[in-house]
């Protein structure tokens, strides 16, 4: 089974940084997007950054300039370096694999996967 794990998620202070990591595990071949969501509390989730298997970002007017979205191929891993935090960015963050090509079996697939989520907190 394809799998992601979130990790960097934590406590900091407005003006500071954090790194957000996400591997995707299981017999995979490749990922069309991998990307970051997020929810704040008494919010609707918000898609944060994508990135393409070809490096290609998008990132939501909010966080341009701020956040920086990138991934390693060879590892099955996307990033999230959040520099300038504010306590707006407060939310449980989500990162995706869209289109993953896994093996299951003797076939293959493609699908859409999803972290736990972990938490992102920025004290003012």
């Amino acid at each position: 089974q394809v799998q992601l794990v979130e990790s960097g998620g934590g406590l900091v202070q407005a003006g500071g940084s954090l790194r957000l990591s996400c591997a995707a595990s299981g017999s995979i071949f490749s990922i069309n997007v991998m990307g970051w969501y997020r929810q704040a509390p008494g919010k609707q989730r918000e898609l944060v950054a994508t990135i393409t298997g070809g490096g290609s970002t998008n990132y939501t007017d909010s966080v341009k300039g701020r956040f920086t979205i990138s991934r390693d191929n060879a590892k099955n891993t996307v990033y999230l370096e959040m520099n300038s935090l504010k306590a707006e960015d407060t939310a449980v963050y989500y990162c995706s694999a869209a289109g993953t090509l896994s093996k299951s079996g003797s076939s293959w697939s493609r699908a859409d996967y999803w972290g736990q989520g972990t938490q992102v907190t920025v004290s003012s």
